[in-house]
């Protein structure tokens, strides 16, 4: 059975484009992205912004944030955009009890029984966050890091 080149073509940009490249978001963004200079153009591919920049380009550069937070303060509205790291950390064992486990002799035939305990790892997901970009007017006018220890 043979398939259509266009058909392979089509299936093999699906599989590639699916990911939430710096690529993906630029062409998600086209319009914007090619009234760009160069040089932001390339600074945008290295994740660096500056204050001044428009949601679409933190959005070109990072990709959707992980949390958005919307603030009214004396000086008009404000939007945070939040992006964070996770991980899960190992917390330990948690024991569920014995399971039952019954042993035949080959040669004599006689059963003997073990309980073996059942147990499972406890694993808690953790949540740090790495940038937070506040927006007003649709520019970044605040950009908070933690700083690296």
């Amino acid at each position: 059975m043979r398939f259509p080149f266009s058909f392979v073509v089509l299936l093999t940009a699906g599989l590639l484009g699916g990911c939430n490249t710096f690529e993906k978001r630029a062409q998600q963004k086209a319009e914007v992205f090619a009234t760009l200079p160069p040089e932001t153009k390339e600074r945008l591919k290295n994740e660096a912004i500056r204050v001044g920049d428009t949601e679409d380009m933190v959005f070109i550069a990072f990709g959707k944030p992980d949390e958005t937070k919307t603030a009214t303060t004396a000086g008009g509205a404000t939007t945070t955009w939040i992006y964070n790291r996770y991980w899960q950390e190992y917390q330990g064992e948690a024991y569920g009890g014995f399971r039952r486990q019954v042993v035949r002799d080959p040669k004599t035939g006689a059963a003997s029984v073990y309980f073996e305990p059942i147990s499972r790892p406890i694993y808690e997901t953790r949540r740090q966050p790495v940038l937070r970009v506040i927006f007003a007017g649709g520019e970044v006018r605040v950009i908070e890091q933690p700083k690296e220890e």
